[in-house]
């Protein structure tokens, strides 16, 4: 086989690669979680956004998504708040953040191909491919992580640098 029919079979990226890119950007955020000071953390915020907290624990659930991506298994919005109303500390904010992480990496390998195609309705939320509900996740973490960046930038904080991931 050539050289250019390899090429053209390959895929432009794999589950694998997929999956290490998302966790490159889990990864950044936990960083981000971990430069700010615990007070701050829960509190501070600018023009009426939510504090960072709120933020990092929406991006959280949201990985737990997994189990909708891949076996269309959705818990509602109002149960997975609920799993995090314990969530009040800076420690148990990352352990929170590790415990979704090991929980991806051991979901991921369900996700098949062939399910990137099929249409979930996630939380009730927002239809279409999987695919397309996986790259929002992102999406919404790196736009939450990016508000995070403002506070600790504000708060006279150095944030990690974003090409890290």
């Amino acid at each position: 086989m050539s050289t250019a029919t390899m090429n053209a079979t390959r895929p432009i990226i794999t589950p694998e690669e997929l999956l290490k890119y998302w966790q490159g950007h889990r990864g950044l955020t936990r960083r981000v979680i971990e430069a700010f000071p615990e007070k701050e953390l829960f509190e501070f915020s600018i023009g009426g956004m939510r504090p960072f907290s709120a933020l990092a624990l929406e991006v959280g659930g949201i990985g737990t998504g997994v189990d909708g991506l891949a076996y269309g298994k959705w818990s509602t919005w109002e149960e997975l708040e609920a799993s995090q109303k314990d969530v009040t500390t800076k420690e148990k904010l990352l352990a929170y953040w590790d415990a979704v992480t090991d929980k991806i990496n051991k979901e991921w390998p369900a996700l098949t191909v062939e399910r990137f195609n099929e249409v979930e309705n996630s939380w009730g939320f927002y239809e279409g491919p999987v695919r397309s509900i996986l790259f929002y996740f992102i999406d919404n973490e790196i736009h939450h992580r990016g508000q995070g960046y403002v506070y600790l930038r504000a708060l006279g904080i150095e944030p990690p640098h974003f090409w890290e991931h």
